[in-house]
């Protein structure tokens, strides 16, 4: 059974009783613990339980992959269904979860927690095609689902939450499921009654210094050089070294040279770890087609060896970072291509 997105959230509350086996996978890590902590208590109120909660690992089941069958059958000390956890299933625990669902044993329900899965995925298949058996995706929240999440979450604080406000979390938040549920208990906390306005979303869930490295990353794949001036004095206002630009630089090039060229962009950037913020993705996959792998090692190397420079030589580090964080901005492709475009 293959369960649509938007239906994802009432199923892991309340999944049907023929289902025995639920895969739980996707991008979002913080909303895979969720929904799979949803799936439990719908069999087992309290997670901690120690008779009726067992967690297995991905090597356990693979090695042994009756042990799944044999959890699922088990009797619950006191009585009660049982919940078994499955954490971190990929493609090679197929087998055992194919046995349990061809011929599924006692009455536990059996849940495998799994990261991104292709469509192809034998494991995501497997559930896909069981009548038994369920594949529950957990994609990241995006602008359309992001302002419901919020004002249900502060809703539940006891909170009212103006528009401008929940406008404004929408576009700072969304990458983890559990880093946006935290970031708005913070928030809660913070305003403690009444309505969270745009000012109390500022001063609780503003743009850290991580986001401004990212920016400046961004904007040196980007060619625009205006947005690194800007992003990297902001960088240095807010504590940064020299040095981190050039190394968050660094690792924003690697990760280009890690899809670019390859056939299956989409697929490619989805094998990311961290994956790409979905806010980025579209200026990630842009970057990642106009540059080709030469000219990205290239721009590797010339941000290594700015790193270098301001270890062992005596010139300013600020000089150093800012003029090869430009000198790599006007090497972009896409800022030639945006030169040409006004000729």
């Amino acid at each position: 059974m293959k369960v649509q997105a938007k239906n994802a959230e009432s199923f892991a509350r309340q999944p049907p009783p023929e289902i025995r086996a639920i895969l739980v996978y996707g991008p979002d890590h913080g909303l895979v613990r969720e929904r799979v902590g949803s799936l439990v208590r719908s069999v087992v109120p309290d997670l901690n339980d120690p008779f009726r909660v067992v967690e297995l690992s991905g090597t356990q089941v693979q090695k042994d992959p009756a042990v799944v069958a044999d959890e699922a059958a088990s009797l619950a000390f006191g009585g009660g269904r049982r919940a078994v956890l499955v954490r971190d299933a990929d493609d090679g625990t197929t087998k055992a979860f194919g046995q349990f669902l061809d011929d599924p044993a006692g009455d536990g329900l059996v849940i495998a927690a799994a990261g991104d899965l292709a469509a192809k995925s034998r494991l995501r298949q497997t559930f896909e095609k069981a009548k038994l058996g369920a594949a529950l995706p957990c994609y990241r929240d995006d602008a359309r689902s992001l302002p419901g999440l919020i004002e249900e979450t502060l809703r539940g604080e006891g909170l009212r939450v103006s528009r401008e406000a929940r406008d404004y979390l929408a576009t700072h938040l969304g990458g983890d499921r559990l880093v946006t549920r935290s970031e708005l208990n913070k928030l809660a906390i913070y305003v403690g009654d009444g309505e969270v306005t745009l000012a109390d979303a500022q001063a609780c869930v503003g743009d850290t210094a991580e986001l401004t490295l990212e920016d400046i990353a961004f904007a040196a794949g980007a060619g625009d050089t205006g947005e690194i001036e800007r992003a990297y004095q902001r960088a240095i206002r807010e504590g940064a070294h020299p040095v981190q630009p050039l190394r968050a630089t660094a690792r924003h090039f690697q990760r280009l040279h890690a899809v670019a060229g390859r056939n299956d962009l989409d697929q490619a950037m989805t094998e990311l770890r961290p994956p790409v913020f979905w806010k980025r993705k579209q200026a990630f996959k842009a970057q990642a087609q106009a540059w080709t792998a030469a000219p990205l090692a290239r721009a590797l190397q010339r941000l290594l060896d700015a790193e270098s420079r301001v270890k062992t030589t005596g010139m300013p580090a600020a000089t150093i970072a800012s003029r090869t964080l430009m000198e790599v901005a006007h090497r972009s492709p896409l800022r030639k291509r945006r030169a040409s475009a006004r000729r």
